[in-house]
C-alpha cells in the first residue's frame, strides 16, 4: 500500500478496496455490514435518537486527541445528553490526496478505540479522495444512532425555579489546547484537550439520580452561549456565578494574553446538567466519583420561568447580562 493517500485511494478500484479492508474494516471489525451497501442492525424497543456531525478541526493532531477521537466523542455526546444509549456510527471521510497513510491509520485506530468507551460498534461508512488543495487534510463526518429506552426521556420542559446548574469540570480546555496546537498562543503550554467521550460518565450520574432535567454538552460557543441557548429554548431565567465556574490557571492565562473569554471557548468533554433542586449533591458525588467529573461544580440555578435569560453574577456583587457569542471567536475547532 503506497505510503500517501492518491485519488486512486478513492476511484473504486483495487486501492479502494484495500484502504477499505485493509484499514477500515480490520480497525471497527463491521465485517458483516461491510458486505452489503446499507449496515441492517437491530434496535431494542424505544426512542431513536439520530444525529450527525462534521468535523473539520485543524490542525487534525493536536494535545489530547486527533480529530478521528472528536468525531466518535462528539456523537455518542451528542447521543448521550439527548438520553440516547449510543448503539452504532457511521464515518464519511473527506481526504486530501497526499495526506500520509500512517497518519489516517493513527486516526482510524483512534477512533474504534474510542468506540469501544462506550460500547457503541462503527458499521459503515464512505471514502472520498480529493485532489491535492481542495481539502485541508482530512474531514470526518459521523451520524449516530441511539435508543432512549421507555422511562428514561428527559423533561427539560420541567425545569423550574430553584433547580441546579452542574458543569462537570473545568471550561475552555479544547479551545485553547486548538490555539496551542495552531502555534497561535505565543507561549509554550501542554495544554490537553478535554476531548473524550461522556456516555459512561452520563450513565453513572443518571443511576446515581431521577433528578436531571437536561443535558447538553457546550462545544462550540462554550458554556455561555449553551446556557444562553436552554434558557432562551425552554423560558427559564438563570444566573450562574462567576467564581464557581472552574476554569483551568493555564487557560485563564492564554484567555488574559489573547483577549478571550473562556466562557466562550470550546470543550469537546463536558455536559452541562440541569438538575431538580434537593438532587445536586447525589448528582455532583457520581460526576466526582469519575475521572472526567472530578472537577464537577454547582455553578448557578433557575431563577425564574418566562423570560429566558442568562445572568452573571461578579466576584464583586453586581450581574451582569450574557448573551450568546457573536461572531466568530475561534474557527475550525472541532
Amino acid at each position: 500500500m503506497k505510503e500517501r493517500i492518491s485519488l486512486e485511494h478513492g476511484e473504486g478500484g483495487e486501492l479502494t478496496h484495500r484502504l477499505i479492508r485493509e484499514l477500515f474494516v480490520e480497525h471497527f471489525g463491521h465485517h458483516d455490514q461491510a458486505r452489503l451497501d446499507a449496515a441492517l442492525l437491530t434496535l431494542p424497543a424505544g426512542k431513536i435518537a439520530y444525529t450527525t456531525d462534521t468535523f473539520v478541526v485543524s490542525p487534525p493532531f493536536f494535545q489530547g486527541g486527533n480529530i478521528g477521537k472528536i468525531a466518535v466523542a462528539g456523537t455518542v455526546n451528542d447521543l448521550a445528553v439527548s438520553g440516547a444509549h449510543p448503539l452504532y456510527i457511521t464515518c464519511g471521510y473527506i481526504i486530501e490526496e497526499g495526506f500520509p497513510l500512517d497518519a489516517l491509520r493513527t486516526i482510524v485506530e483512534t477512533m474504534a478505540e474510542e468506540a469501544k468507551k462506550s460500547g457503541v460498534r462503527i458499521v459503515g461508512g464512505d471514502t472520498k479522495v480529493v485532489e491535492k488543495g481542495s481539502a485541508d487534510g482530512i474531514f470526518i463526518n459521523t451520524a449516530g444512532i441511539g435508543v432512549i429506552p421507555p422511562g428514561e426521556e428527559l423533561h427539560p420542559e420541567e425545569m423550574e425555579e430553584g433547580d441546579a446548574v452542574i458543569v462537570s469540570g473545568t471550561v475552555g480546555d479544547h479551545g485553547v489546547a486548538i490555539l496551542a496546537a495552531r502555534g497561535e498562543l505565543g507561549i509554550t503550554t501542554e495544554m490537553k484537550s478535554d476531548c473524550t467521550s461522556l456516555y459512561p460518565l452520563i450513565s453513572n450520574v443518571r443511576k446515581a439520580s431521577q433528578g436531571i432535567r437536561m443535558m447538553r454538552d457546550p462545544t462550540r460557543g462554550g458554556l455561555a452561549t449553551t446556557l444562553v441557548e436552554i434558557c432562551e429554548d425552554f423560558h427559564v431565567t438563570m444566573e450562574i456565578e462567576e467564581n464557581a465556574i472552574p476554569v483551568k490557571r493555564e487557560v485563564s492565562g492564554a484567555c488574559d494574553i489573547l483577549g478571550l473569554d473562556p466562557l466562550y471557548l470550546a470543550n469537546e468533554g463536558k455536559v452541562i446538567l440541569i438538575v431538580r433542586k434537593g438532587e445536586e449533591e447525589k448528582v455532583l458525588q457520581a460526576l466526582r466519583e469519575t475521572e472526567e467529573g472530578r472537577e464537577a461544580a454547582l455553578i448557578g440555578r433557575v431563577t425564574r420561568r418566562g423570560e429566558g435569560k442568562l445572568f452573571l453574577r461578579m466576584p464583586l456583587g453586581s450581574t451582569r447580562r450574557i448573551y450568546r457569542l457573536s461572531g466568530m471567536q475561534l474557527p475550525r475547532i472541532c
